[in-house]
Formats: structure tokens, C-alpha cells, sequence
């Protein structure tokens, strides 16, 4: 029983300091031509985290996380 505790109390923590917040990044705007975009950025390398967090009302959010991806891309860049 106790082994069945322990393991749980690790796990919780493990997967607690895996969070997107502890590598997140100042939001970035990205001027589109139907407008701004707002991107959530994380650390380098870890791009598939990137995100809109605010977007033009034509815009899908779809469209708008694709932004997101593509400038963290290019700040990965240099």
C-alpha cells in the first residue's frame, strides 16, 4: 500500500513540473494582414507548445496557432 502512495506522490510530481507555464515566454504580437496575433511562446525547442492567445475574428484559431508555430520557428532561427 505504501508503494502504491509513493509512486503516486512522485508521478503528481513529475508530471507537475512538466507544465507549458514554467517555459512560457512574454507574449509576442505577429501583424498578419486580417490582423494581429497574439503568440504564446515557450522555450527553445519546445515549439509544439506554441499557441495564439488572440487572434483577428476572421481567423480560425487553427490558422492563428499556425502563426504562433511559425514565429517561434523563426526566433529558433535566429
Amino acid at each position: 500500500m505504501f508503494n502504491k502512495i509513493a509512486l503516486a506522490v512522485v508521478a503528481t510530481a513529475i508530471v507537475a513540473g512538466c507544465s507549458p507555464k514554467n517555459f512560457e515566454s512574454d507574449p509576442v504580437t505577429v501583424d498578419t494582414p486580417q490582423g494581429p496575433v497574439v503568440c504564446q511562446l515557450y522555450t527553445r525547442g519546445l515549439g509544439d507548445w506554441d499557441r495564439s492567445i488572440s487572434h483577428p475574428d476572421g481567423m480560425s484559431v487553427k490558422a492563428a496557432d499556425q502563426i504562433c508555430i511559425a514565429e517561434g520557428q523563426r526566433q529558433l532561427k535566429g
